[in-house]
This record gives C-alpha cells, sequence and structure tokens, in this order.
C-alpha cells in the first residue's frame, strides 16, 4: 500500500482527514480507493497534456482497473494494490467505469446548461465514490445507498461553490448557465473573476441544493449504519461547515481565496463527529444550523 499512502499523505484532502476514524485496515483500503480518484482526476486535470494524449491515458486506467476487479494482474501501482481491497470488499468495475466516465466529462466540457446536467456529473465524480466507499466502511441495510449517492452530491456541490475561481482561471464553469442568466450573471465576467451581486445569488441557490442535498443524507443514513458510516459522517460534518464559511463569507475571501477550514478545525470537527456517533447521539453532524 506504500504508493497508496504516498498519494494520500500528500494530498492533504478533507476527505482523507475522515480516515483517522477508521480500524487499520479499512483506512489503508480507502486510501487504495482515495489514491485511485486521485490518480485519474489528476490525468484530466493535466491541462498541459493534449486531450487525445488524456483520453488515452484515461482509457488505460479503465483497462487496467478492470483487470484488477477481475481478479488480474494489473500494471499500475495503484491498482495493484487495488485488486486485494477490490476483492476483499467486493468494489465492482461497474462503479470504477461509472467515476472515469465522470472524470471524462471533464475533457468533453467545461458548461452545464441545467441543474440536471452538473446532478449526472456529481453523480458519477462524488455519488459513486461513496457508493465505492460505503462497501468498504461495511453497510448493512440497502437505504445506505441512498445516503451515500446524496451526501456525495452535497460533497461535490460544495467543492465546486469554493474552487469557483480555481475553475474560471482554467476556463471551467460548473454552475449551470441556465441559472447564471436567471441571475444575470455575465460568463466572460465571470471567467475573469469578477464575481457580482448576480454572482452571489446564483452560488446562494447552489448552496441551497446542496442544503438539501446534506439535509436528505441525515435523513436517510439507517441507524443500523450509524456506526459503521462513521468517515463518512465525519466527511459531512466537515464539507457542512465548509459550506456554512462559504455562505458567511459571500462566496470568495475578499482576496480571492476560497474559504478554507483550518486543520486544527477540521480534526475537532472529526473527533466531535467520531465521538457523537459512538456515544449514539442521533444530533445531525449536518444539514441544521
Amino acid at each position: 500500500m506504500e504508493q497508496s499512502l504516498a498519494i494520500t499523505r500528500r494530498s492533504a484532502s478533507n476527505l482523507a482527514l475522515a480516515f483517522v476514524a477508521l480500524d487499520p485496515e479499512k483506512r489503508s483500503a480507502m486510501s487504495v480507493l482515495y489514491a485511485f480518484c486521485r490518480e485519474v482526476d489528476d490525468v484530466a486535470d493535466e491541462d498541459a497534456c493534449p486531450l487525445s494524449e488524456r483520453r488515452q491515458r484515461l482509457a488505460q486506467w479503465r483497462e487496467d482497473v478492470r483487470r484488477a476487479c477481475h481478479g488480474a494482474e494489473a500494471v499500475m501501482a495503484v491498482n495493484r494494490e487495488l485488486e486485494p481491497v477490490a476483492r476483499r470488499y467486493g468494489l465492482p468495475f461497474e462503479l470504477f467505469d461509472e467515476l472515469i466516465r465522470g472524470v471524462e466529462m471533464d475533457l468533453e466540457r467545461v458548461r452545464y446548461e441545467s441543474f440536471d446536467e452538473l446532478d449526472r456529473y456529481c453523480y458519477r465524480v462524488a455519488s459513486v465514490v461513496g457508493l465505492l466507499s460505503i462497501r468498504i466502511f461495511g453497510y448493512t441495510s440497502p437505504g445506505c445507498r441512498d445516503y451515500a449517492v446524496h451526501l456525495g452530491k452535497a460533497l461535490q456541490l460544495t467543492n465546486i461553490l469554493r474552487d469557483v475561481r480555481h475553475d474560471a482561471q482554467r476556463g471551467r464553469i460548473y454552475l449551470p448557465l441556465a441559472l447564471l442568466r436567471q441571475h444575470g450573471v455575465d460568463e466572460q465576467r465571470l471567467l475573469r473573476g469578477e464575481l457580482g451581486a448576480g454572482f452571489h445569488a446564483a452560488a446562494s441557490a447552489v448552496a441551497r441544493r446542496a442544503r438539501g442535498h446534506y439535509q436528505r443524507a441525515a435523513e436517510l443514513l439507517p441507524m443500523a449504519d450509524r456506526r459503521s458510516m462513521v468517515a463518512a459522517e465525519c466527511m459531512g460534518a466537515v464539507y457542512w461547515r465548509l459550506l456554512l464559511a462559504l455562505e458567511r463569507r459571500g462566496f470568495s475571501m475578499p482576496d480571492g481565496a476560497p474559504a478554507s477550514l483550518g486543520k486544527a478545525h477540521k480534526l475537532w470537527l472529526v473527533l466531535r463527529t467520531w465521538w457523537r456517533v459512538r456515544s449514539g447521539s442521533l444530533a445531525p453532524n449536518y444539514g441544521a444550523d
């Protein structure tokens, strides 16, 4: 697991931080899954590389993870580490394929016309990761799958709101164009990083949609799976606080830097959530101010 652990440590991700709530075996498994996600995402984000080459590399990742999931010898180091994890936890190739389809969407389009189109993207790049993760966490109730879908979409919409300026610098706009037109947001001004009152109204609409997904996730988490989903609950708690911070700051810091939570704050949220879940508290970890 050395390659995957190194990738996870370098990332300083909110998701990776939540792994501390897991036992060592599941923590290692999640590090491998996270490393796979990080690697394929980095392929799509390598803007200096021609699109044709990135498509080819993602096709290679797809074929290699197919081998890993079907018990054949994978070529790539992360997929070799993934093979025993996929076997141990029953991770199906179909979900990895769907995840790569989501990553490939970043090669094919840099705009989304409607919430329906954006929803499909969020499902592929985030909810699918949740559906893989709950297998490692050890879910027992079928309802946990709906929980994972909604929580994944909530986290991804929060990421989109956090990264508006960064995405605009790369020519990408994830906020639905129909929503931007509704609030009088000029696409070219947004690409230049000019976030006016109309943008604030549009971003607030996306935040409300994210809130809805957080609330549905909180409602749908089966009681039987509350303890096994502790790492997912930690992720939800951290990203929920990030969403609240984005709302308070108008979705952008005065100097243009995105809102973020300090590492100590995030660790406190993870530990608090872990304690609340372990102690049987029914108070929501997110979705309620």
